[in-house]
């Protein structure tokens, strides 16, 4: 060997090379295990059509509900109100009464017969026939005005008759209360006549079965 090249360097130890680990990776599968499930899709898109679907459906409900509605209250208001010919809660129509004969008025049957006013006290009163011309016994309340010569009423008086029978006549005298002047004369003011639950017994001098009066020709 030569003395011009350097002796080799000592030999240096090398790292002796790893073997793997066969069970750092996991388990090793078994031929006989059952293959793994295929990995499970996402359904976000499923979820998604069905809100908007639901959306749609919902919007469209609300929709026809208000036209609905609408509608309704646009038809109230144009057409009137049915009318009903026999409504329920009506009380019965009684039938109307039979027509009757007709009464004659009672301003026929009253008839002023004499004025006088007393000349010692200056008191009206007014003397009065009742002739009964319905034709069922009656009640009658007479009512008498005294006037003045101006036509100013002065006094008045109030006379009754009770059960005076049909064809029947009676006298009676309304008296006034005050004084009143010279000149004053007497007025029947009002009249009612109504009838009466029982005809009375005729007065002694004051009531007698009404004469008919016959008409002749002039």
């Amino acid at each position: 060997m030569s003395e011009n090249f350097p002796p080799p360097p000592p030999e240096q130890p090398q790292p002796r090379p790893q073997q793997p680990d066969p069970w750092a990776a996991g388990p090793v599968p078994s031929p006989w295990a059952a293959p793994a499930a295929p990995p499970r899709k996402q359904r976000t898109g499923l979820v998604v059509t069905l809100s908007v679907g639901g959306a749609l459906v919902l919007a469209g409900a609300v929709v026809a509900l208000v036209y609905s509605l609408l509608h309704s209250v646009s038809d109230s208001i144009a057409l009137p109100p049915e009318r009903r010919d026999a409504p329920y809660d009506a009380a019965p129509v009684e039938p109307a009464p039979k027509p009757t004969a007709t009464e004659p008025d009672v301003a026929e049957d009253v008839t002023i017969t004499a004025c006088t006013r007393d000349p010692a006290i200056g008191w009206q009163s007014a003397d009065v026939t009742v002739v009964n011309g319905s034709a069922a016994a009656a009640d009658y309340v007479i009512s008498v005005e005294f006037l003045d010569k101006n036509g100013v009423k002065v006094s008045e008086g109030v006379t009754g008759i009770l059960g005076l029978g049909p064809g029947r006549s009676a006298e009676k005298k309304v008296q006034g209360l005050g004084e009143v002047p010279r000149g004053t004369t007497c007025r029947i003011d009002d009249l009612s006549r109504t009838p009466s639950e029982s005809e009375a017994a005729p007065e002694a001098g004051s009531e007698s079965e009404a004469e008919p009066v016959s008409a002749s020709a002039g």
